[in-house]
């Protein structure tokens, strides 16, 4: 999926990402505001993990959004 899609519907794939990443709270979310690279900042700080690693799962979670979005005609 394309990120700006994501980034565009940012409060619909909240939900999302929290049942993901549940050690991100409400106001981070809101924070990061749908933004890649932020996300990715701060999964390395609150789960440990390497740059690489956040990035990978912040791609692969993109890849499991694509049947969430409406289809548009």
């Amino acid at each position: 999926m394309n990120w700006d899609q994501i980034e565009g519907n940012w409060k619909q794939f909240k939900g999302k990402v929290k049942e993901r990443w549940g050690k991100l709270t409400d106001d981070e979310l809101d924070v990061i505001g749908g933004k890649r690279e932020q996300l990715a900042g701060k999964l390395q700080e609150r789960y440990g993990l390497a740059k690489e690693e956040a990035r990978k799962q912040v791609e692969d979670f993109a890849k499991t959004c694509e049947p969430s979005l409406p289809h548009r005609y």
